[in-house]
């Protein structure tokens, strides 16, 4: 049994949606619960049942409380309604509500089971502000590699402009054909399109890992850009250091031309890849050199070897990464992504 003295503190908050029960939808928050024996005798403490995090309501409505616990008896996680009858229920011994599977309709529940999804900060209060780092190069420079080393590695997000832009297409929304005419004439997406995709990410991600250090891959790609950014944080607030990974075009051009033949990407292509070389120049340079004028731009020389390219992106990330992951060993796939080892060969 564990000491309730050394249970560390519940301060996480849960989103119950998409119940066939639609009182059962909304916030929960951490139980404030008295400390009170539970089915299986074991004795509760704040924040805690059965020795596992519990919530309540956040509108205070259940006749149940917790509304929302472990249950020992039955080795599972429940859901009580309003009239505190339990209606959903996941069997596992998770120290937390599984928000990756889909739940069980337990005998007063009613289908379909809700979605589930963890917040480590209240969804009701602001989000905490992000800590960010540009980068920026041009196209086939290296950047979405290392700004994907630096996620496993050293435990930073990786937000790749690109990666967003191509998803919100893919939905088929309203803005799916304005991006497409966009992206495969090599041109910027609107800014008012890039920046709130930006906005959404990086919130969604606080709220539900915790995590605040981010590296925006090919962000601000205009000075355009940069008034977007203006517009969400203000000009008060300390301007993020810029990473730019400069390369020469025909060392560019031979990458980008190596990964048109797995990438299945529109626009990987010579006759883009002019487009978008002329546009990085036209327009990104710009910003690159506004923030070189503000101080605030590394020089990455990215036709160095992977290793020592790395090496450059991990000391400028050091302040806000944490010492043990700064001293964590390379995974497998960080050896791939730096050519220390070779990709595993596919099946016929």
């Amino acid at each position: 049994m564990n000491d309730s003295n050394n249970l560390k503190p519940n301060t996480y908050f849960i989103e119950v949606s998409g119940s066939g029960i639609p009182e059962i939808d909304g916030l929960f928050v951490p139980s404030t619960a008295p400390p009170v024996k539970s089915e299986s005798g074991t004795e509760s403490t704040l924040g805690y049942w059965n020795e596992k995090m519990a919530w309540d309501r956040a509108d205070g409505k259940s006749a149940r409380n917790p509304s929302l616990s472990y249950s020992n008896s039955y080795k599972s996680w429940r859901i009580s309604r309003l009239d505190g009858h339990l209606a959903y229920d996941m069997t596992c011994d998770d120290d937390m509500p599984p928000t990756d599977r889909e739940w069980h309709v337990y005998k007063m529940g009613v289908a379909p089971a809700p979605k589930l999804v963890l917040h480590h900060f209240d969804p009701r209060q602001p989000c905490p502000e992000p800590n960010v780092v540009f980068v920026l190069g041009g196209p086939g420079s290296g950047k979405g590699t290392m700004c994907e080393l630096a996620e496993i590695q050293l435990g930073w997000v990786h937000l790749s402009m690109g990666d967003l832009i191509r998803t919100e297409r893919d939905k088929g929304g309203e803005t799916a054909n304005i991006i497409e005419e966009f992206v495969t004439a090599g041109k910027l997406v609107p800014n008012e399109i890039t920046v709130k995709l930006l906005k959404i990410a990086m919130e969604m991600t606080t709220r539900t890992t915790g995590k605040n250090n981010f590296l925006l891959d090919g962000f601000p790609r205009s000075l355009n850009n940069m008034e977007g950014w203006y517009e969400i944080f203000g000009r008060d607030a300390e301007l993020p250091k810029m990473l730019y990974f400069e390369c020469p075009y025909d060392v560019l051009e031979k990458r980008i031309m190596g990964r048109a033949k797995f990438s299945g990407r529109s626009d990987d292509n010579v006759e883009s890849m002019k487009l978008r070389f002329d546009t990085f120049k036209a327009e990104t340079l710009p910003t690159v050199e506004f923030f070189k004028s503000k101080n605030k731009c590394v020089e990455v020389d990215a036709s160095q070897e992977r290793t020592a390219v790395y090496n450059v992106l991990k000391s400028n990330l050091t302040e806000h990464t944490e010492l043990e992951l700064a001293d964590k060993s390379f995974t497998e796939k960080s050896e791939m992504l730096l050519g220390l080892r070779p990709y595993p060969k596919k099946e016929k």
